[in-house]
């Protein structure tokens, strides 16, 4: 399978949100919040983005304190990691204002533990910085969120993910695949996919494996017959093509 980035809808209803960021009067109200099912592409989305815009990419943990966000954000600012929290954060901030650097946290809900404390020292940065923070969780995060009124009026920007389209799933399979997948069978790894691109992504191989298996430089739906492509957890069972 080959190596590219794929922009999909949802890619570009994040990028349209973020040059609304850009333009927002409050420049306080500075995070984004982006949420959605496992498997859409946030986290893989975002961070394209950020290595892009040369943002601060940070993946929360469950045991983050706030003085355990600041080393892990001092690692990748690479600043002096050394003294007390205010110390470091000040280091920190002096940093992120002279480089006018956005930061991205995903899995953000690692930062609601104690009253989110730990979300409550990034709004800390965003406020003082004018920095840009896209803060990216799954489905619930929105709702949690909401109880913490000081934050969640800093949310300037909310974008949740949406299924994959046929027309995402076409765009990976004609990119990706390095053996041609016909329409039909592209139909059929969207609905195997469940709107998954995380998916999408697992079955493109299996497709070309089974190609070069039987020598095949065009595969359509029949060629599939009985090989599975996907697995479903909660049934426990292999999926496969449905032959019409």
């Amino acid at each position: 399978m080959r190596k590219m980035f794929i922009t999909t809808q949802n890619y570009r209803l994040f990028t349209s949100r973020i040059e609304k960021m850009e333009m927002r009067g409050a420049r306080e109200a500075g995070m984004m919040l982006v949420y959605g099912a496992p498997g859409r592409g946030k986290s893989h989305i975002v961070a394209h983005w950020a290595a892009e815009v040369r943002a601060a990419f940070l993946r929360a943990n469950v045991d983050w304190t706030p003085k355990y966000f600041l080393v892990e954000l001092a690692k990748v600012l690479h600043v002096d990691a050394r003294g007390t929290a205010q110390q470091l954060f000040e280091r920190l901030l002096e940093r992120i204002v002279e480089e006018q650097k956005p930061l991205v946290i995903d899995e953000a809900e690692f930062t609601l533990h104690d009253n989110a404390a730990v979300l409550e020292k990034i709004r800390d940065i965003s406020d003082r910085a004018e920095v840009t923070v896209v803060l990216v969780g799954m489905e619930r995060i929105l709702q949690n969120i909401a109880r913490h009124k000081q934050i969640h009026s800093r949310v300037a920007q909310v974008v949740e993910f949406e299924p994959i389209s046929l027309e995402d799933v076409a765009l990976a399979c004609k990119n990706l695949s390095e053996v041609e997948i016909t329409p039909a069978l592209t139909a059929e790894v969207h609905r195997l996919s469940g709107g998954r691109m995380r998916e999408v992504l697992n079955i493109i191989p299996a497709i070309e494996l089974a190609a070069k298996v039987n020598g095949d430089s065009v595969v359509d739906v029949p060629d599939m017959k009985d090989i599975p492509l996907s697995y479903d957890w909660t049934q426990r069972a292999r999926k496969g093509v449905k032959d019409k």
